[in-house]
């Protein structure tokens, strides 16, 4: 058995993050073996390494390899493509054809992004992996066939299966061992390891002297979220080799690379973040409302005050409204300072520094969001692009909601 660092040559794998050395090691020790394997992880961390690893270091390393990507085959077609058909089995079918479950027989099945598969599809796999038998599509006739399927996805797959978009029991037949790769922003010791080796082959590639970052370059880097992975990393270091005639980097030019994804800001969890300014105007909503309640409660204090001129009473009665506004159970009893009324003043013309409000102001978020989009549109002349960009929304969304809201 290979050891891990020469492995890594063998396949070009770059990095020393130990998750991903933990990775590799179950790959190294599940490949002699015919176990179906199910590599999961973010979009561009490199899940295909997986299957080429399993596969060359296996019995099977003579036999096919085929690699598949389910996601990229139409729903109509898929059975035909993995299972073969029979001429005359559908329109277009002007011959037999074998699918690759066939032509694999004897190897290696790479099934890339299996969460998007349909539920028929699913029901197909299942068998393979039960009893390694098929049927063509239109025929009857039961096919053997001795395939090892590794398979991949980016797609949680607890939530697919509870949504009812994934088979329970194929799961649990395609994950007899799960492999699991990290994140990029998970390996900060890699991150500039893999860009330094990026920079490298495309300068060679291109034929130029090869890029280098400088300090605060390299701290930019290590500090972007990278939600592309490894495959936006080679893109950023492929662009800048290519465009930028200077070879040291400063994070200025650094910076006009990164896409601003508000990489400092909390991730995330157990949601979907839409493209929509929805998350940041509930916040500012939310404030808005707080800021009401916060006047009514003012405006009911002080009337009380005007009322009975009693300081002392005032703070008894309503002890828990001052508390609650000032988020201090001592609140009462610190140097808030209240104002003292004299207790003959009881007429309201006596106190010509109070102003009356009105409380008809309209708080409705589809009034404040029209509103919002107006003020924008108003102040950037009317220029979708730039109004989308100032309210944190892309212009198809605005455009969307000016045809919405007949702006």
């Amino acid at each position: 058995m290979e050891n891990l660092q020469a492995l890594k040559q063998r396949f070009g794998i770059i990095g020393n993050d130990i998750h991903l050395n933990r990775a590799l090691e179950k790959a190294l020790r599940v490949a002699p073996t015919d176990i179906s394997v199910l590599v999961t992880g973010e979009s561009g961390v490199g899940k295909e390494n997986i299957p080429r690893i399993v596969h060359q270091l296996s019995h099977r390393k003579h036999a096919k390899y085929i690699a598949v990507n389910c996601g990229a085959i139409p729903e109509g077609t898929i059975d035909s493509e993995l299972f073969g058909h029979e001429k005359g089995s559908f329109t277009g079918a002007t011959q037999d054809r074998k699918g690759y479950f066939e032509v694999a027989d004897g190897g290696t099945i790479f099934l890339d992004e299996v969460g998007e598969l349909p539920l028929t599809t699913q029901v197909r796999l299942l068998r393979v992996l039960e009893n390694g038998e098929f049927i063509k599509v239109g025929s009857s006739k039961v096919i053997k066939t001795n395939v090892r399927i590794v398979a991949a996805t980016n797609v949680n797959m607890q939530s697919a299966i509870q949504k009812e978009k994934f088979r329970e029991d194929l799961y649990y037949r395609l994950s007899t061992v799960e492999i699991h790769l990290p994140a990029l922003r998970e390996r900060d010791e890699d991150i500039h390891l893999l860009f330094r080796k990026f920079a490298a082959d495309f300068a060679q590639k291109y034929r130029m002297p090869s890029i280098r970052l400088d300090d605060n370059a390299v701290k930019m880097l290590l500090n972007y979220r990278f939600p592309g992975n490894i495959r936006q990393l080679k893109n950023l270091a492929e662009q800048i080799s290519v465009i930028e005639e200077e070879r040291v980097i400063s994070a200025l030019k650094m910076q006009q690379y990164l896409p601003n994804n508000n990489g400092n800001l909390p991730a995330v969890i157990g949601g979907k973040k839409e493209n929509d300014f929805s998350t940041e105007r509930d916040i500012m909503y939310k404030i808005l409302f707080d800021m009401r309640n916060d006047i009514n409660d003012l405006k009911k204090l002080t009337l009380d005050l005007m009322k009975s001129g009693n300081v002392e009473e005032v703070q008894e009665e309503h002890h828990q409204l001052i508390e609650k506004m000032y988020e201090n159970k001592d609140a009462h009893k610190s140097n808030v300072e209240v104002m003292n009324i004299p207790q003959n003043s009881s007429t309201e013309k006596d106190y010509d520094f109070i102003e009356t409000i009105e409380e008809d102001e309209s708080l409705s978020l589809q009034d404040k969001e029209v509103e919002m989009i107006k003020k924008s549109l108003e102040k950037n002349s009317n220029k979708r692009k730039l109004a989308a960009k100032e309210l944190g929304i892309s212009e198809r969304t605005l455009y969307r909601k000016i045809k919405q809201y007949d702006l």
